[in-house]
């Protein structure tokens, strides 16, 4: 163990109050600090005290417990904002029985709001002696491991309140902080990576113009780069890999992350832009047995993570990450209920992506949407409202859960992905996914109660090629991972459009932005809540890769160049946002039924392009690649008149001639938006029902009724 640096002899000696059980966490209060922290089978927890060095200067046993919370105040004299500390948890180190305390290791605080310092890759992390993992390590790893600091949460909101945006007019954007911001030419440069870049009026002026609502955060819950990445000079990028999971990531601050992460939800609410945080608490950085003991190991193992029962010093796995919490213990369970309302209450979050999500709905016997987590959200006064997004799958047994979430969630749904990806590139037969996709995928999401808006429509994401990536190649180009090129999705459904990679073929440029152009418009134009990528609105390009976890440079971070190259790329997914938000037929939240309406109309009727509607003989055609949908518009006092639209999807590598329907309120069609064109061209085009419409190879044309004259 470190000597302890003690105060000078007239200095009086920190000592510990018994304090109070809740809340867990270091809480700051006009008579000092009051510390707490769970552990239902340590013997002994000992608070340390640090200087601003990273010195330790005092080690004090928390005095009080109360049930399985061990808790004492410092009082004011000793300590207050700014305070680092640790804790060393003495127990059993029994690792076949799940136990692995070790005082020996420094331990973060599970409810740290900020940590101070980064983490030193050193065999002290490890709690078991090199090759022996029955023997506990007597090294010290205080000098390798962030501290965590108490912190002041007062902060001034202005009156800036959250927008609440409803779910049906919810345009999501993926993005990463420092990816956003770190080569943008009009962000002072000091700023460029961190939270106050994203709050920087250029920034929110982009993300306004852009016409999006609500930014995805990747997450910015304090993590770590792994091991081996550290060793290979690679870094975790995307940041899912926690150590703390109530403490905004630091790299992203100038000063301060708390204050600075506040500021920039401010500045994003005061937009009318609202804050969704990518969570990670299906596990943590600490891996498996062979990993480091850093904050929920050395406190209680046994509790915090899923283990073999019958040899309970191995992990279960089902993250891929080497291990997996469990949600099967009440205490796990209230330790993310108390952190989701702390982001909530206090950073103003308005709401979670949850990264492997069946995670937090498994016990014992599997997933279920009745698990205890669920109901206790659900039951929960601060985070029954707020958006919640499951990606529904994990790597465990029955880990493909899409569709399965409880009412009041909505999910990634891949199916949505891969259907558009492969419709588009040609694969056939198709039409019938592609409607039940294009539709809300009630197939999915009917049950429970639950809407089309449970539905979150993605073609691209983090994880996996840009759009302009997946008309680009057929291949992952993966070899900048130092992994031979075996990371990343090997099924990525791409297509180069005959040529891999960069090209000046002019035909292929042609065909690549067609193809770009049409899986934007039908995300846009499909029934549920889309959400794309930031940069795939100007072009951007990783080169290839599919998965730029580790790819902490250039070739993750956006491409701010590509907004003049792409101008009218930008201009096109400007017009998609502005088509969504003017036109409620884009954005109910209710299923399409297919119901007559009034003697000539439905409120949705799929058409073949023969000008009728589909029927089951043309819904099993493997040859048809080209379908249109209409939905009849309505004239109502109330809501005011809703044109009829015509959507039309032309995925053939032929021209295809199309008859224009009657519209039910019309008597003519006015071409709102045409992939096979470019902004720079002549003014839409207006044609008259029942007229012959010659379809562009591998294109999509979207029509609003119109009455004609004479």
């Amino acid at each position: 163990m470190a000597d302890l640096l003690l105060p000078e002899d007239s200095a009086p000696m920190p000592y510990l109050e018994s304090g109070a059980p809740q809340p867990l966490g270091a809480s700051l209060g006009s008579h000092g600090v009051n510390f707490s922290v769970f552990s239902a089978h340590a013997r002994r927890i000992e608070l340390c005290l640090f200087d601003p060095s990273g010195r330790e200067t005092a080690r004090l046993e928390l005095p009080s417990r109360t049930g399985d919370i061990w808790h004492g105040l410092l009082p004011a004299a000793f300590g207050g904002a700014g305070t680092l500390y640790g804790y060393r948890v003495h127990g059993p180190f029994q690792p076949a029985e799940g136990h692995r305390f070790n005082p020996a290791k420094l331990l973060v605080d599970p409810c740290a709001l900020a940590l101070e310092g980064g983490l030193t890759w050193h065999p002290a992390l490890r709690g078991s002696e090199p090759g022996n993992d029955w023997i506990a390590d007597e090294t010290d790893s205080a000098p390798y491991v962030p501290k965590s600091r108490v912190v002041d949460t007062a902060f001034d909101w202005s009156g800036v309140r959250a927008p609440s945006v409803p779910w049906r007019d919810t345009i999501l954007y993926e993005l990463h902080v420092k990816g956003f911001t770190q080569r943008h030419p009009g962000i002072p440069e000091h700023l460029r990576g961190k939270y106050l870049g994203l709050a920087h009026p250029v920034a929110i002026d982009y993300l306004r113009k852009l016409g999006i609502t609500t930014v995805e955060l990747m997450p910015v819950q304090s993590f770590v780069s792994e091991q081996f990445l550290v060793e290979k000079g690679l870094a975790n990028y995307w940041g899912y890999n926690p150590l703390g999971w109530f403490a905004p990531d630091a790299r992203y601050a100038l000063v301060d992350p708390v204050v600075e992460f506040k500021t920039m939800v401010r500045a994003l609410h005061d937009a009318g832009l609202e804050v969704v945080l990518d969570v990670v608490f299906n596990h943590t950085a600490e891996g498996n047995e062979n990993g480091p003991t850093l904050s929920l190991r050395g406190f209680d193992n046994s509790t915090y993570y899923r283990l073999f029962p019958h040899n309970r010093a191995h992990y279960k796995n089902f993250t891929g990450c080497g291990n997996t919490v469990s949600f099967d213990h009440a205490s796990v369970r209230g330790l993310v209920l108390d952190c989701l309302r702390y982001w909530t209450d206090e950073m103003r979050v308005d709401g979670f992506r949850f990264d492997l999500a069946p995670v937090v709905g498994r016990d014992a016997s599997g997933f279920s949407r009745n698990a205890p987590f669920f109901s206790a959200l659900r039951s929960d006064p601060v985070l029954a409202y707020v958006k919640l997004i499951a990606e529904p799958w994990d790597v465990g047994p029955g880990g493909y859960q899409l569709g399965h979430f409880p009412a009041g969630w909505s999910e990634w749904n891949d199916r949505y992905r891969d259907t558009m990806r492969a419709f588009w590139r040609g694969d056939r037969p198709l039409i019938g996914a592609f409607a039940e996709r294009f539709a809300g995928s009630s197939d999915l999401f009917r049950d429970h109660g639950r809407k089309p808006t449970a539905s979150i429509n993605l073609v691209t994401s983090h994880d996996g090629f840009t759009l302009h990536d997946l008309v680009s190649y057929n291949e992952r180009h993966n070899a900048a991972n130092l992994e031979n090129g075996a990371d990343g999705h090997n099924h990525n459904l791409s297509w180069n459009c005959g040529v891999e990679g960069p090209t000046d073929d002019p035909g292929v440029l042609t065909l690549r932005s067609r193809q770009v152009r049409n899986l934007l418009a039908t995300l846009f134009l499909s029934q549920g809540v889309p959400m794309l990528l930031a940069g795939d609105e100007i072009g951007q390009s990783q080169s290839g890769n599919n998965n730029v976890y580790c790819q902490d440079n250039g070739l993750a971070w956006l491409d701010w160049t590509l907004l003049e190259r792409n101008a009218d790329l930008l201009q096109f997914v400007r017009q998609l946002t502005d088509l969504r938000r003017s036109r409620l037929w884009l954005r109910r939240d209710t299923f399409l039924k297919g119901t007559r309406r009034a003697a000539a109309s439905r409120d949705i009727a799929w058409m073949h392009p023969a000008g009728r509607e589909m029927t089951a003989q043309d819904w099993n055609d493997d040859s048809l690649r080209c379908l249109a949908l209409q939905m009849s518009g309505v004239v109502d006092s109330r809501v005011g008149t809703e044109a009829d639209l015509l959507a039309v999807f032309n995925a053939d590598a032929a021209p295809t001639n199309i008859l224009l329907p009657q519209a039910a309120h019309g008597s003519g069609w006015q071409v709102v938006l045409d992939t096979s064109r470019t902004d720079k061209e002549p003014a839409p085009r207006v044609l008259r029902c029942n007229e012959l419409l010659r379809l562009e190879p591998r294109s999509t044309l979207l029509l609003e009724s119109r009455v004609l004259t004479a």
